[in-house]
């Protein structure tokens, strides 16, 4: 890393310091920087972070080495925590931001932002709505976010970056965890939400630009990273709560349909869930509860002991039969037999095969974090939506340039349903109360319900499993109970 070189006359002690992180975004960076040096607020620094761009970034940065605001720094590939570190050793500002080289602010917004942080010192960090852009910088959308005055799940985070930080509070939490490449907001956002006090400003005050290289569209690396952070926090903060999975199983014998013991991928479908849940290391004990003892015998021949095998009356596999009152009676059969008492049951059905152990142990680490009562698994749901109301179908969520995230749809995914114990018996129910969500990546989503959906599945599991997916997928995971 070459040393600072800050410009002559550059303020002492600026009220906002704010850093603009780059890479090979030479046809984007001159316009997130002059958006910095039109800000109607006089009191800032900004400090120009190069990490090794082999564009023309370099010849654009250093244009702006006689601005006396601007400090510049080039390293070679550091990665986004190091940098945001390295942002926040060279600071001088009360409060801090990070804005990447793709985007741009809108000219008030340091202002407005650090005001609200002026006035209310209990608040740790700001963050505001923000417009998004195509690559020409033509606006698509307006995003507008919950209105915090109302929110008591702080399970959405803020931006990583456009969010104004209270310095101070992030120095106490030791910075940024280089542990992780990406995701700094959300590995921010859950250790920050158990101090301070956070806040969304109802304003669009930053353009976040959508394009084809954005870190953003790397899914898979990005659930990935969450999976970590949670596991980490999980780990520091969690409960301790006992969870065991249950896996409820009508079979042939019930169902003639069931397709658990077909082959998929060269085993049985029923073995992708079971091998998920042996690889979770959150869950206790795996049982599988069923009344068909053809499964029973597969399942105690291939996994013997390391899969708790439940014998299920047939009165309670019926197809008018509530799942609710199958994994009740599997707890009690399970507790009966000696076994340490659950505080949570996460449910599990067989027609989603390529859910992964990380799913599985997402969902407990996401129960302990953010004290919900369950938690499911969700795909966003981005197509327009419609409800028929007896005269005309009518747009639930349509696609105007306006984005609310109160009305945002989600789609259940996964076939896992994760309950505490105590709201399970108290409402007979296995969603309900203050429920939590992890997001499933779109392969991970994948449900067989027809034949067409079957020869999808024979595709994906033959699928060669990506760099990403290999590094930390476990094997994995039909609504055949």
């Amino acid at each position: 890393m070459q040393p600072l070189h800050p410009a002559a006359g550059s303020p002492p002690h600026p009220l906002v310091t704010v850093y603009v992180t780059n890479h090979n975004y030479g046809a984007y960076i001159q316009r997130a920087i002059d958006s910095v040096l039109a800000q109607t607020l006089d009191a800032f620094e900004l400090i120009i972070i190069d990490d090794g761009s082999a564009d023309n970034s370099r010849e654009i940065i250093e244009g702006y080495r006689g601005e006396p605001r601007v400090t510049i720094i080039y390293q070679q590939n550091r990665g986004l925590n190091v940098t945001n570190n390295i942002a926040l050793r060279a600071s001088k500002g009360t409060y801090i931001m990070r804005l990447d080289a793709d985007d741009y602010l809108d000219e008030h917004a340091l202002a407005v932002m650090s005001g609200v942080l002026e006035r209310q010192p209990e608040l740790g960090l700001v963050f505001p709505d923000y417009y998004l852009v195509d690559e020409g910088g033509r606006v698509t959308d307006v995003v507008r976010r919950h209105d915090f005055s109302e929110v008591t799940l702080l399970d959405q985070p803020a931006h990583g970056a456009c969010t104004m930080i209270r310095k101070s509070c992030l120095l106490d939490l030791g910075g940024y965890d280089e542990a992780f490449r990406c995701q700094d907001g959300y590995d921010l956002w859950v250790r920050f939400i158990r101090q301070y006090q956070v806040q969304n400003i109802n304003l669009p005050l930053f353009y976040y630009r959508q394009h084809g290289h954005s870190l953003t569209r790397d899914e898979g690396t990005i659930l990935q990273t969450r999976s970590r952070i949670l596991r980490k926090q999980a780990d520091q903060h969690g409960q301790g709560l006992r969870v065991v999975a249950v896996v409820p199983v009508r079979g042939p014998v019930i169902d003639p349909r069931s397709i658990v013991l077909l082959k998929l991928g060269g085993r049985p479908v029923l073995d992708w869930s079971l091998e998920a849940a042996l690889g979770a290391v959150r869950l206790a004990d795996v049982i599988l509860t069923t009344p068909d003892r053809t499964v029973a015998s597969h399942v105690a021949g291939r996994y013997g002991e390391r899969v708790i095998t439940i014998h299920r009356d047939a009165r309670l596999a019926g197809f008018n039969t509530r799942v609710e009152e199958t994994v009740i009676n599997a707890l009690e059969v399970y507790e009966e037999a000696g076994h340490s008492p659950a505080d949570a049951v996460l449910v599990l059905y067989t027609e989603s095969p390529f859910r992964s152990s990380r799913n599985l142990d997402s969902a407990i680490d996401v129960m302990e974090l953010f004290a919900t009562d369950t938690v499911v698994g969700v795909r966003p749901e981005l197509d327009v939506m419609y409800q028929h109301d007896g005269r005309s179908l009518k747009t639930v969520r349509n696609s105007v340039i306006l984005r609310l995230e109160r009305e945002e749809l989600y789609r259940e995914v996964g076939q896992l349903h994760l309950v505490r114990r105590e709201y399970l018996e108290r409402t007979r129910s296995i969603v309900g109360g203050t429920v939590g969500h992890v997001v499933l990546h779109q392969q991970e989503a994948f449900r067989i319900r027809t034949e067409w959906d079957w020869k999808v599945a024979e595709l994906l599991a033959g699928r060669p499993i990506s760099s990403v997916e290999r590094e930390d997928r476990h094997e994995a995971g039909t609504h055949s109970f």
